[in-house]
């Protein structure tokens, strides 16, 4: 017998790193019983939001745009009411505090549909944050059974009175065959147009303050002061900090070393020209692009933040530094960009990492444990077929 499962989630544009595990779960699990749909509400005049259909057609996921006129349309309820009469789904999946807040509403209507939710975390901070906690303070308890992709949100939601029987801390995961190592970066980066011998560092994100990328591109242009290493920094990613980048860029003389990319669908192909990764957040969840990074055997430098410690082992699979350290950023970067063989040791360590703890196989088989629990397949040992 299926189950539908229906993933829940409002987004802006192409969305950020949850849609990277979202769109690619149906696959893993519809052998096991659990088709899915994924419903994200979006502006209706997001021109973005097509980059978003576009990589949930590259994955066969089933995706459908629910009109979202902000946040007093109410009228997104009844949208949502019709699409669960027409799709039964037996699970309501969802990603943020509008969706728990809508799956909550709905169960009078469906008081069949189990409800379960992922928590990502907060980590943009705006006026609106005290707003969507207060939100999931109610809400979260009242689900069956929540999701926690970091070790601090799964204390921070069994905070919220969720007990600890309804709460899985559930890391992201990366698919090892897709993420892997496919030629050496410097085939790579000749293709690419990048100058023989020159290092290229990468950075993926939206362009925001929590981010710390300003950090970034003041430690990286230390490091070219300081040291003979010719390279050039990759950022990848869109947002409203562009115009200070940019001028942050131009103020210190390093147009032709510092490139931001905007937004890039070609990821994959750009980690092969990279030699080095450098996570400069002062806020995250467990950031997809550190484990794609390790996967694809691109040695790493990243802040501790929530998740990043209980994934890279500093000095084995990474090098670690405190939030806003511009300091240690650079130091850390420095003997990065100047040891061939650290990085080499660093890429062995990072890869091994992401097939024994992080692979996509083995994080959908914990979320199937989770769906086999709240349905009830658990105990009854059903056959999903």
């Amino acid at each position: 017998m299926t189950q539908l499962v229906l993933h829940t989630r409002v987004v802006v544009g192409a969305g950020g790193g949850p849609e990277k595990t979202i769109i690619n779960s149906p696959r893993f699990l519809e052998h096991d019983g659990y088709p899915m749909v994924l419903a994200y509400m979006r502006s209706p005049d997001d021109a973005g939001f097509a980059a978003l259909e576009q990589r949930a057609a590259e994955r066969n996921a089933d995706l459908v745009a629910i009109d979202d006129n902000g946040p007093f349309d109410w009228g997104i309820v009844r949208r949502f009411r019709e699409l669960c009469e027409r799709l039964q789904p037996t699970i309501w999946h969802a990603h943020d505090y509008k969706s728990d807040l809508i799956g909550l509403l709905l169960r009078r209507h469906f008081p069949n549909m189990h409800l379960v939710t992922t928590t990502h975390g907060y980590v943009e901070r705006t006026w609106k944050l005290p707003a969507y906690y207060a939100i999931d303070k109610w809400c979260l308890p009242r689900y069956e059974h929540v999701v926690c992709v970091s070790e601090d949100l799964y204390e921070t939601v069994t905070g919220l009175g969720v007990p600890a029987s309804r709460c899985t801390f559930v890391p992201n995961g990366i698919d090892t065959d897709e993420f892997r190592r496919l030629r050496p970066s410097v085939e790579a980066k000749r293709e690419a147009g990048v100058p023989d011998g020159r290092m290229v560092v990468g950075a993926v994100g939206r362009l925001s303050a929590e981010k710390g990328f300003d950090m970034l591109i003041k430690a990286f242009s230390r490091v070219l002061a300081s040291t003979d290493t010719d390279a050039e920094l990759w950022i990848l990613g869109e947002g409203r900090e562009r115009p200070n980048l940019e001028q942050l860029i131009a103020d210190l003389g390093l147009g032709d070393r510092v490139k931001l990319m905007g937004f890039r669908t070609d990821t994959l192909e750009l980690y092969q020209c990279m030699d080095a990764y450098a996570l400069s957040s002062l806020r995250e969840g467990l950031p997809n692009v550190v484990l794609e990074a390790m996967a694809t055997g691109v040695p790493l430098v990243a802040t501790r933040t929530a998740g990043v410690p209980s994934v890279v082992e500093d000095g084995e699979s990474g090098l670690l530094l405190d939030p806003g350290d511009e300091d240690a950023l650079t130091d850390r970067l420095s003997r990065l960009m100047t040891s061939r063989e650290l990085r080499e040791r660093l890429a062995a360590g990072a890869r091994k990492t992401i097939e024994e703890r992080y692979s996509f196989a083995l994080r959908m088989s914990r979320i199937k444990r989770i769906y086999d629990q709240v349905t009830g397949r658990a105990e009854s040992g059903a056959d999903p077929s």
